[in-house]
């Protein structure tokens, strides 16, 4: 290298995927009314393709292992949110012991949304049914009591007010993905719609 030679100057920004911009906030943005469920009837349920229920009410969640994971978000109008501090429990843990040959899985929440997901992607340690964000609860219009947390995908993903899992051989798109977003929603491929 010659003397004085100091190359290209690095962005100091932080790498957010394409077409993205940093927020420091956090946006709240939903379909509909926001659902408000007490703990005392909360529960979420995994449901086998062959039927099989496996249930878990809040306070059995609050007994399972729990894992406080640091997280970037990406939401598809275009906002990411860095370093984001979480608390839940594994899918890794929800799903464990149940035998299944499905490969897909649609997302319910109380309120009626769904989306759908491979179901690698919320295995090995990569998603979430999250309770708390920032060290306290986490508040209704963030998805609270407890939302799904996939943030290796575009945040719609990660379904707010989440209820159950059903476990597919065959995928099914969820709402967004029936009105013309992308089936699987890849933030640094900007999958937003279908054809991306």
């Amino acid at each position: 290298m010659s003397p004085g030679f100091q190359g290209r100057p690095r962005s100091a920004e932080p790498a957010l995927p394409p077409g993205q911009y940093l927020t420091e906030d956090f946006p709240v943005l939903s379909a509909g009314p926001t659902p408000r469920v007490p703990l005392d009837s909360w529960e979420f349920v995994v449901t086998a393709e062959g039927g099989a229920e496996f249930r878990w009410s809040w306070d059995e969640l609050m007994g399972l292992p729990q894992d406080t994971p640091t997280v970037d978000i990406h939401c598809v109008t275009r906002w990411s949110k860095l370093g984001t501090s979480w608390q839940g429990v594994s899918l890794d843990t929800l799903l464990e012991g149940i035998d299944t040959g499905g490969r897909y899985a649609l997302v319910h929440s109380y309120g009626g949304y769904t989306t759908n997901l491979p179901l690698d992607d919320l295995r090995g340690g990569r998603a979430w049914v999250a309770h708390t964000y920032d060290g306290g609860p986490l508040p209704a219009e963030h998805g609270g009591p407890a939302r799904l947390l996939v943030p290796h995908l575009y945040f719609w993903k990660s379904a707010k007010w989440v209820r159950g899992i059903r476990l597919l051989v065959d995928d099914k798109p969820g709402f967004w993905e029936t009105a013309g977003y992308h089936d699987y929603g890849d933030p640094w491929r900007e999958q937003r719609y279908q054809g991306d």
